[in-house]
C-alpha cells in the first residue's frame, strides 16, 4: 500500500515535491525548538518519508 503516489499529475512539478518534503522536516525543527519532542518525530518520519517516495522511489519507477 502506498500512501503517496509519486507518480500523481500533482507531484510533477519539482517546486511542489520540495516544498512538500521541506515544511514537514521545518515543523519538525519547530517542535524540536519547543521542546515537543513527540511531535517533531511524527514530522521528521512525514518529512523523511516524503522525501524518499517522492525523489527515490520516483527516480526507480517502483
Amino acid at each position: 500500500m502506498k500512501l503517496v503516489d509519486p507518480e500523481a499529475p500533482f507531484f510533477r512539478p519539482l517546486w511542489v515535491r520540495v516544498l512538500c518534503v521541506v515544511l514537514p522536516l521545518a515543523w519538525a525543527g519547530v517542535e524540536f525548538w519547543l521542546a515537543s519532542p513527540f511531535w517533531g518525530m511524527i514530522f521528521a518520519a512525514a518529512g523523511l518519508y516524503l522525501g524518499f517516495a517522492l525523489f527515490v522511489r520516483r527516480r526507480s519507477g517502483g
